[in-house]
């Protein structure tokens, strides 16, 4: 059985969250289907209203080894935590200084993006920055 897993966000603005999330993850936008030259041609083409254009959006990993993520515009805002929240692991690995001073880039980098920090957490499962992202979305950078 050959079974794949993508990362769906509920988000105000779509194209806005998935440009966050590619630039946290270096992901790339997904490109449009085969026999289409934009997302609008094959919009177009499976008779979605225009208005409807941009009330979702897609980045996939380069490599094509992580999970895609999909953007979907819904009416509501977050209102409670997270039950599931992505950890962006660019630690992984490594120990002391190093570790702290690759993690602590990645929060600066992020919240040059507009993420914001929640609270550290060191406990005896290790140590992470707890960041929102523009939307309130709760994350980890470990």
């Amino acid at each position: 059985m050959d079974i794949s897993v993508q990362i769906v966000f509920d988000a105000a603005d779509p194209p806005s969250l998935a440009e966050f999330w590619m630039a946290a993850l270096d992901y790339v936008p997904e490109p449009p289907p085969k026999g289409f030259d934009s997302w609008t041609d094959f919009g177009h083409h499976i008779g979605m209203p225009e208005e409807q254009f941009g009330d979702q959006a897609s980045a996939i990993d380069p490599a094509g080894v992580r999970p895609r993520l999909y953007f979907q515009k819904v009416p509501e805002g977050k209102t409670a935590k997270n039950r599931v929240h992505i950890d962006v692991q660019v630690g992984r690995g490594l120990q002391g200084d190093e570790y702290t001073e690759r993690v602590t880039a990645h929060v600066r980098k992020l919240e040059g993006l507009g993420a914001t920090i929640a609270w550290q957490a060191d406990d005896i499962r290790g140590s992470a920055t707890v960041m929102r992202d523009p939307e309130g979305n709760e994350f980890c950078v470990c």
